[in-house]
């Protein structure tokens, strides 16, 4: 038989709903490197029967991206990996279900994200650590959830798995949290370049479709409380108790399942403050709305207090949409000191930005991809093609 040429690397299916940021990774991720390195990677993308089949088929969709649905996969629509997928990955060293499933589509190689598939796996893998929110924020986290993660990744850096961040702020947390380790790590900064598909709705139809004005703010972060939502209702009160009226539409899922009425609470709050015209929160809207509403905005905000490698940050830099960001080390240096800052409990701060933005915005304009988009994609691209190819000559296999 000829040398296949082709790297099979297997992924798992990030459900939207659970993870808006994760699904639009691997989504991005797969449309670049079939737009800039066609036939160097070939994505197979393992999914659960439960799965929602319009999001499988948007990556089924992008050329070169293999599909595969099985009932080992159904973990993730749960949105936790279940316990005796990780239980038996320690015990016996491997998931043996999953790794059946990986051999039938002649992997290469496999992408673990919130998974582990065992000490015994036999192929090369890489842990993508995207941030370690459960170290800085453990508040947030129930101690059983807590030590779940914490184990996820301490069993990961153990069986010598190749680690992937995506920033150096990142990159820092691993070595303050975990250190001593020995495995391979690669700084991977993604970027985002949504195909013209998504581009072609016009912002004026999804502005009208929702009752916005011509002059918001967007907020596109999934409602989990580091998301930290409650800062821009603050800073909203602040402004009207100025006499200024400004809107923020805000999108994304409404479940958190750390803490299950965050939403309800939240919005309960916005009524009782007389906001309903100011906070307007759209729920779960479909990709070709999120990129419509985010070109069209004042300003994205993202008062996240913890980020990995920020998704929204990344589209908006894509479209020069200017930023409003908490002013955590990763905005930083994502944006490299050219947005917004304002501390993760400061809302005057907040409330300043908004007020500046929108008495020096007089009139509503629509942005397109910048030309310098292709650099950062194409850069993007040979630093993770360059990671796959370090991964596998370590292993001896290339």
């Amino acid at each position: 038989m000829p040398e296949r040429t082709s790297l099979r690397i297997a992924f798992t299916n990030i459900p939207r709903r659970l993870w808006a940021g994760g699904y639009n990774y691997q989504r991005n991720l797969f449309e670049v490197l079939n737009r800039h390195s066609p036939g160097t990677v070939v994505p197979v993308l393992f999914a659960g029967t439960a799965d929602d089949p319009g999001e499988i088929a948007v990556l089924a969709g992008i050329p070169g991206v293999e599909v595969v649905r099985s009932p080992v996969f159904d973990h993730a629509a749960t949105g936790l990996a279940r316990a005796t997928d990780l239980a038996r990955a320690i015990v016996f060293g491997l998931d043996a279900p999953a790794v059946a499933a990986f051999t039938a589509s002649q992997i290469d190689m496999v992408f673990e994200s919130a998974r582990f598939f065992g000490w015994r796996l036999p192929f090369p893998a890489v842990a993508w650590f995207p941030d370690f929110q459960h170290r800085l924020l453990p508040h947030l986290f129930s101690r059983r959830a807590y030590w779940r993660r914490d184990l996820g990744f301490r069993v990961q850096i153990a069986s010598g798995r190749h680690i992937m961040l995506s920033s150096a702020t990142a990159l820092g947390d691993l070595k303050r949290f975990y250190p001593g380790n020995s495995n391979g790590v690669s700084v991977v900064r993604f970027a985002t370049e949504p195909p013209a598909s998504l581009l072609a709705t016009q912002p004026s139809d999804v502005i009208a479709h929702y009752g916005l004005p011509s002059r918001y703010f967007y907020l596109p972060n999934q409602f989990w409380r580091h998301k930290n939502h409650q800062i821009v209702v603050d800073a909203l009160d602040l402004l009207k108790s100025r006499g200024l009226d400004v809107v923020v539409a805000a999108s994304g899922s409404t479940q958190d399942f750390r803490e299950s009425g965050l939403f309800e609470r939240t919005m309960s709050e916005v009524r009782s403050r007389g906001l309903d015209m100011n906070f307007k929160h759209l729920g779960m809207i479909p990709l070709d709305h999120v990129y419509a509403l985010l070109r069209a905005s004042m300003a994205l905000i993202n008062p996240s207090e913890c980020e990995g490698w920020s998704t929204t940050v990344e589209e908006a830099k894509s479209f020069g949409v200017p930023t409003i960001l908490s002013d955590i080390d990763v905005h930083r240096e994502q944006t490299e000191g050219g947005a917004r800052y304002f501390g993760i409990r400061d809302s005057e701060a907040l409330a300043d930005h908004l007020s500046e933005v929108a008495q020096s915005s007089d009139h509503a304009t629509i942005r397109n991809l910048l030309p310098n988009l292709e650099e950062r994609v194409k850069a993007f691209v040979a630093d993770f093609v360059r990671l796959t190819a370090d991964v596998m000559q370590t292993a001896g296999i290339r």
